[in-house]
């Protein structure tokens, strides 16, 4: 999915709450007396021709400026030791890609988990589609998310004396949304670009992406998306866990036939209610490593921060059209991020 229909309405949340981006931070005075890291990083991406930033969560000892990663008005974030000790050794890494029209600064509930349970998490912000600097036209290019995390890999990999704390023969990636397609592809999934072009042409998919596309005139058949053919596979990433990857359904059989990845594939709802865009459960039976899952009682946006108890009327006076703080009904956000974390960290100690 492009998930970018929120791109335009989100960014004038943030302006007129006046607080915090997703991916900020908001200072508090204690020091941090927990174990969970973070600090940022930058990457040059030849695709953007400038630098790609991103976040790093890690394995801490106590210590460092007790921060808030990712808070404002409408969503909860999440504390962390900013430069805190190491905790010492060598760790996996998992490169996090957001959804289209995100950020970063929304996954603190995950990274802050995979960090205490031993990882190095890196989010890079994806430019033209994270919250601040984001077009329709951007999201359309998807062929350059993946690129943007093969940089940041570069980036890690070429400078091994700044992170030595990070193990770089044992690297998985995850992604969410348009991120899953991010991780996907730097699997070996490749997008038919014909598909790609007819996207939004009849089927109903089951979100508003394609209402937004034509809001802001954007149509595929104008575009050249041959680009979204190329292989970017990653030979650097030796796992994936993809969560209702969008466009999946353009996604070539012969490609995901051909992934030698091992992959956790996961659907936020039951099968019957998860929108057709990201319903990934045929996608993933062709994968020969895949085993897949649904996370009851959520909807897609369930992986997104907790909101604050004000946080749905902000969005709805600000005009935001999705429910963003809305799940299926049967549990809270906090439950549901706990079954998903349990899911995806449990998988990932099993491959390294």
């Amino acid at each position: 999915m492009f998930n970018v229909k929120t791109l335009a309405s989100t960014a004038a949340i943030f302006a007129a709450l006046g607080a915090a981006a997703w991916g900020g931070y908001e200072i508090t005075r204690p020091p941090y007396a927990g174990t969970t890291g973070f600090t940022y990083g930058a990457a040059f991406a030849p695709v953007r021709e400038t630098e790609v930033d991103f976040h790093i969560w890690y394995p801490a000892q106590p210590g460092g400026r007790a921060v808030t990663v990712g808070g404002n008005g409408v969503f909860h974030g999440t504390p962390a030791g900013r430069d805190a000790p190491h905790a010492g050794g060598k760790h996996p890494l998992v490169v996090m890609s957001h959804g289209a029209g995100g950020n970063a600064g929304q996954f603190g509930w995950i990274a802050a988990a995979l960090a205490k349970a031993g990882f190095v998490v890196v989010l890079p912000n994806h430019p033209g589609t994270t919250t601040g600097n984001a077009s329709a036209e951007a999201a359309v290019r998807v062929w350059e998310r993946p690129k943007d995390v093969s940089a940041v890999l570069d980036e890690i990999t070429g400078h091994p004396d700044a992170y030595p704390f990070i193990d770089t023969t044992r690297i998985a990636s995850l992604g969410f949304s348009a991120g899953g397609y991010t991780a996907m592809a730097l699997s070996g999934a490749r997008v038919n670009p014909d598909l790609l072009q007819r996207f939004c042409d009849e089927t109903d998919h089951g979100m508003s992406d394609c209402a937004f596309l034509a809001h802001f005139g954007i149509d595929l058949h104008k575009f050249d998306l041959s680009p979204a053919a190329q292989d970017l596979t990653d030979p650097r990433i030796k796992a994936s866990v993809i969560v209702d990857p969008g466009i999946v359904e353009t996604m070539t059989p012969e490609s995901l036939q051909q992934i030698e990845t091992p992959m956790f594939v996961i659907n936020l709802g039951a099968e019957e209610t998860v929108p057709l865009g990201v319903y990934a459960k045929e996608a993933a039976a062709l994968i020969p490593q895949a085993r897949y899952a649904a996370v009851s009682d959520a909807v897609h946006f369930s992986f997104l921060a907790q909101c604050k108890a004000k946080g749905a009327a902000i969005l709805e006076d600000e005009g935001e059209l999705d429910a963003l703080c809305d799940d299926a009904g049967g549990r809270s956000r906090a439950e549901i991020h706990a079954e998903l974390t349990q899911m995806i960290v449990s998988n990932l100690q099993s491959v390294f």
